[in-house]
């Protein structure tokens, strides 16, 4: 479960986030959306505590992730790029992930196996350092790496950004089955309004740092409300 009371981050005079109370339950795939500046990697930033909020608290299953460490281990994130170790290649980079994640070689390679699909031939055995990827396939080794130690809490900024249509479809259904094998916690935000839509059990939308709808999304019930949002 994430908390989150009175939190404000401003920059200049841009609010990026105001949200005075705010739960994030277990097993939740909740959807951020809004238009470009509405906070959502702001958000995202404070909860991992990559950026520090002016005030207010953020707690990850009642710990201040700006205090205590633990919830690491049970986290897995990807927001950019430069999450990544662009001087490995992909196979030296999960690796890297097992060996401080203490996972066995061969529970490495059990789990990698998952992704295949994913990589779509173009991660694995191509010999390349991660940096001489195309975007796209930088995308796909950073959410394989948040996925890859099967965390109980996972954070994708804008995860289907870069990604052909083939991959899109793949990486929801990815994720759908991660969340049903698992039933992790999973935040991602998106502007791609259909695919949010697709796997969210929940969207919330943001509009200048605040949130102003939370919407459950049973049979994606929220559709019609956000298009409508949106159309305006």
């Amino acid at each position: 479960m994430i908390k989150i009371e009175n939190l404000k981050k401003q920059f200049g005079e841009t609010i990026a986030c105001n949200i005075p109370s705010f739960t994030v339950n277990d097993g939740d795939v909740l959807g951020l959306v809004g238009n470009n500046g509405a906070g959502k990697t702001t958000l995202f930033r404070m909860i991992l505590d990559l950026l520090k909020p002016e005030e207010g608290s953020i707690e990850i299953d009642n710990i201040n992730p700006a205090t205590n460490e633990e919830w690491k281990d049970t986290t897995g994130a990807y927001i950019d790029e430069g999450f990544l170790i662009d001087f490995l290649t992909p196979e030296e980079y999960f690796a890297f992930i097992g060996k401080i994640s203490n996972t066995s070689d061969d529970e490495l390679t059990e789990r990698l196996k998952d992704f295949e699909k994913f990589a779509g031939g173009e991660i694995f055995g191509q010999n390349k350092l991660i940096r001489n990827l195309s975007a796209g396939n930088k995308q796909k080794v950073g959410i394989i790496s948040a996925l890859l130690r099967n965390p109980k809490l996972v954070v994708l900024d804008e995860p289907f950004n870069f990604l052909d249509p083939t991959s899109q479809i793949t990486l929801k259904h990815l994720i759908k089955d991660y969340h049903d094998k698992t039933g992790a916690t999973i935040i991602i935000s998106s502007h791609n309004l259909l695919h949010t839509i697709e796997i969210s059990t929940r969207i919330v939308l943001l509009e200048k740092g605040n949130i102003i709808r939370d919407l459950p999304n049973s049979s994606e019930s929220a559709k019609e409300e956000l298009n409508a949002y949106f159309d305006n």
